[in-house]
């Protein structure tokens, strides 16, 4: 196992009617913003439940963060903190609301321009403002975790930070408030979650058992859950195990002491920026793809996947491999997920471009061998048709 320095400080509440803790969770006299997306929120209760627990708190709302979080967007967000003199960030929504709100918390404290955190990957963030978060779309786990993704849309980039100063300092998960979820939704959630453990699991055996034991726990109760979400919407325990699995698939402790891996993310990042697919379809296109095209790196990772997630035992190993890549492929498109960049009307001459931007964004050493240079992401693209 690698050394490692787990830290965490994120308070989950968890479960039915936790929104109404929201009251003891954020400090008395604090000047509130609510940050959320497009509206869903009033339409299923939450609002009208936040604003129930928030009453006698000073109020202000910021709407319209959309999905992959905008830098033109979020920028509105920080001249209205300042204006206001909000001094306490509370997030409703997901990931991309919660992302989006990180950003606004490091941003309004930053003396230069906010986009340089998202250049610099948040090494330039000593200070951020306090926030809390009510998750209502599981997938991304930016719920418990110090990570962000940010688009700009004039130069069509998408960039990560990661910063300690802007974990969240509660989240509340109420698996109800997720029943009424577009089915998209819900395949996308359980696609992303999927992918997050397998970019922190499928890499190379370091001994560290517990981990992969925890990854392969998620990814079974995802196989097992996922498609159940889908058939019986209002399953209370269903959703639960969903939610769950989505939040610790990533904040922190699967990945603590492993190799981590992260490549198909930054090329599925360059395919939302510039043909703005949704970000589990491509995960869901690049991944399968990725572990074909690396399988000799991955193959103890790999065998080892088939016979714990998809008790595939015996015979040949590369037909194990094979099989068990089939079978994730299988799940994806189970969830709705489709699994070609044809199936997103994408095609050859996109590769190109997609390169360019992997180029332009240093991109050419990806990977937990750092093995994954530009020659290797075009396989992957193409492989990806």
């Amino acid at each position: 196992m690698l050394n490692f320095d787990f830290y965490n400080p994120t308070q989950i509440l968890f479960g039915k009617g936790q929104i109404a803790a929201l009251a003891k969770q954020v400090p008395p006299g604090a000047r509130v913003l609510l940050v959320y997306g497009g509206g869903s929120i009033k339409q299923n209760g939450v609002y009208d439940e936040v604003m129930q627990a928030l009453a006698g708190h000073h109020v202000s709302e910021f709407a319209g963060v959309e999905p992959n979080p905008s830098y033109e967007t979020l920028m509105g967000a920080i001249d209205q903190v300042k204006a206001e003199k909000i001094d306490f960030l509370l997030a409703v929504g997901g990931g991309s609301v919660i992302d989006g709100t990180k950003f606004i918390a490091a941003g309004a404290l930053l003396a230069e321009d906010p986009w340089t955190i998202l250049e610099k990957h948040g090494a330039n963030v000593t200070a951020a403002m306090p926030f809390g978060a009510i998750l209502t779309l599981p997938a991304t786990g930016s719920e418990m975790n110090a990570a962000s993704v940010v688009t700009r849309k004039s130069t069509q980039e998408k960039f990560a930070f990661m910063n300690r100063n802007v974990f969240p300092k509660f989240a509340i998960l109420d698996p109800s408030k997720t029943f009424s979820l577009p089915v998209r939704q819900v395949g996308n959630g359980v696609v992303d979650a999927f992918a997050h453990v397998m970019e922190q699991y499928m890499t190379y055996p370091v001994g560290a058992k517990v981990q992969d034991r925890f990854a392969e726990g998620l990814l079974l109760t995802l196989i097992e859950e996922g498609p159940q979400a889908l058939a019986h919407p209002d399953d209370y325990d269903v959703r639960a195990n969903v939610m769950w699995c989505a939040t610790l698939a990533l904040n922190g402790l699967i990945g603590a002491g492993v190799p981590q891996d992260w490549s198909t993310h930054m090329i599925g990042h360059e395919l939302t920026a510039l043909y703005h697919l949704d970000h589990a379809q491509t995960l869901a296109v690049i991944l399968p793809s990725m572990l074909r095209t690396r399988k000799d790196a991955k193959r103890a990772k790999l065998l080892q996947f088939a016979e714990r997630v998809w008790d595939l035992k015996g015979g040949d190993e590369d037909t194990r491999i094979e099989a068990a890549i089939v079978k994730m492929e299988a799940f994806f498109n189970q969830m709705g997920v489709k699994t070609r960049l044809s199936d997103y009307q994408l095609g050859a001459k996109e590769i190109d471009a997609v390169l360019g931007v992997l180029e332009k964004h240093r991109m050419v050493k990806l990977g937990e061998h750092r093995d994954v240079t530009l020659a290797v992401s075009r396989k992957v693209l193409e492989m990806s048709l």
